[in-house]
């Protein structure tokens, strides 16, 4: 049976999309791999009426709630992939028939891709951190650390300085220019040079973060920006018009969620430059709302 849409990504964007379809009583499939990015964070914040809830949690109540609504099923696995045009796509899971779908939603999320520091995955999520709005609360104030990765680093570690005492560790990248030094000056960020070579546990629940000079630096977090990567390869196989960021490339769309490519959306962290659960849970809203204008309107959107 032809779906009226396939969501590729189980995430806060592509169940809040299957929500407005499930709704609308369209017929949905959601393929699901079971590894959101936020799934190395045991808790969430900043979330209406669920501060503190585990994200993994809040997905699994979803799903349970969206199970009620025979229109939408869901498959695990990973979507191989994905060929047509608008009203007649093809979407290939490994092990399992091929589907087929009129319109496309991309909801996959990203890759986080740290740098290659010794000790760094292993905390990531729990005092390595990306999001000083998500986590910044929790950790109470004191000694701060942020990586530089990216030429927004220094922006990065001007925004952490409302949580601590912040340190740039700018390892081995080029130095800030005027301007962003300026803005640490006025933030009382501290500018620290020097590769970082190694990150390991302190004392009392302190990181400590070990120079290539052989300096080390006691913080109560670090804070990282990775390199972010569209997971998979569907978006471009189909050819959708991607959006340089300073973190990485994103899948360029309207404001109803629509690529490059006739029949096909994207939601979430795969679309927005900045993204958090909130956010991406209002993407997955406006593309469930532009999914189905499209499937009413022929050639109302693309």
């Amino acid at each position: 049976m032809q779906q009226d849409a396939i969501i590729i990504g189980g995430g806060f964007a592509g169940l809040s999309a299957a929500y407005i379809l499930g709704r609308a009583r369209r017929h949905v499939t959601i393929i699901d791999s079971g590894t959101p990015r936020n799934r190395f964070a045991a808790h969430s914040h900043g979330v209406l009426a669920l501060d503190g809830k585990s994200g993994l949690e809040i997905l699994a109540d979803a799903r349970r709630q969206l199970a009620a609504y025979p229109t939408v099923t869901f498959i695990e696995g990973e979507a191989d992939s994905a060929e047509g045009v608008i009203d007649g796509f093809h979407v290939r899971v490994a092990g399992q028939d091929t589907m087929e779908a009129r319109r496309l939603l991309l909801a996959s999320g990203m890759e986080d891709r740290l740098p290659d520091i010794p000790g760094m995955k292993e905390r990531w999520g729990r005092t390595v951190l990306h999001c000083p709005y998500c986590h910044g609360y929790e950790i109470g104030g004191g000694p701060l650390g942020v990586l530089a990765t990216h030429p927004m680093s220094a922006h990065q570690a001007a925004v952490v300085a409302d949580w601590g005492d912040v340190t740039l560790f700018t390892n081995a990248m080029p130095e800030p220019d005027e301007a962003a030094r300026s803005l640490l000056e006025r933030r009382n960020v501290n500018l620290q040079a020097g590769a970082v070579s190694a990150i390991e546990s302190g004392a009392d629940e302190m990181l400590s973060v070990h120079l290539a000079t052989g300096r080390i630096f006691e913080v109560k977090a670090l804070f990282v920006g990775p390199d972010l990567h569209i997971r998979g390869s569907i978006a471009k196989s189909l050819g959708c018009q991607l959006e340089e960021t300073p973190a990485g490339k994103i899948i360029a769309t309207d404001a109803v969620k629509a690529t490059s490519v006739a029949g096909v959306y994207a939601a979430g962290d795969i679309a927005r430059a900045f993204g958090n659960i909130t956010l991406s849970s209002a993407d997955g809203v406006m593309a469930g709302l532009g999914v189905h204008q499209s499937l009413m309107f022929a050639g109302a959107h693309p």
